[in-house]
């Protein structure tokens, strides 16, 4: 019987990539590979949804894929996470960025960025199914339908 291997595993497999302490990863860059995740979850959804034209995949992906989205589903999902969870999300939300999105406040931007580093967090310890029970959750709470 086959093993079953992540896409995460076949990565550092065929990239030759070193082990790394994930505690040692700054938040931001956590939410660098969270926001990839994230879209990657979306579009994915999106497209087996429909064959459509891409500027209305593209459209129906940035409904979701944006900081107020994003902060609104953190509010709604924290309650969810474990308190090693809710720690990660924290470090993610109070990192000190050198940008912000040119279409949010602020705080909405902090918000997306802890739950951006928290995706990341859970895809780079092999937990994807962690990130797609949440993002369900989410949209399911927003009674977003993609």
């Amino acid at each position: 019987m086959e093993e079953n291997v992540t896409l995460l595993q076949k990565l550092k497999k065929e990239f030759v990539c070193a082990e790394v302490d994930i505690r040692t990863y700054s938040p931001l860059t956590l939410a660098f590979i969270g926001d990839c995740i994230f879209d990657l979850i979306i579009r994915t959804v999106v497209v087996e949804r429909g064959n459509r034209a891409p500027e209305t995949l593209h459209k129906e992906k940035s409904r979701v894929v944006k900081a107020a989205t994003q902060a609104q589903m953190a509010e709604l999902l924290f309650d969810e996470l474990s308190p090693e969870e809710q720690d990660i999300y924290r470090r993610g939300r109070n990192a000190k960025s050198y940008t912000s999105a040119k279409n949010a406040s602020i705080t909405d931007y902090r918000k997306a960025t802890g739950l951006e580093a928290l995706f990341g967090y859970l895809y780079l310890t092999d937990c994807e199914d962690r990130v797609i029970q949440l993002v369900k959750s989410g949209l399911d709470k927003m009674e977003i339908t993609l």
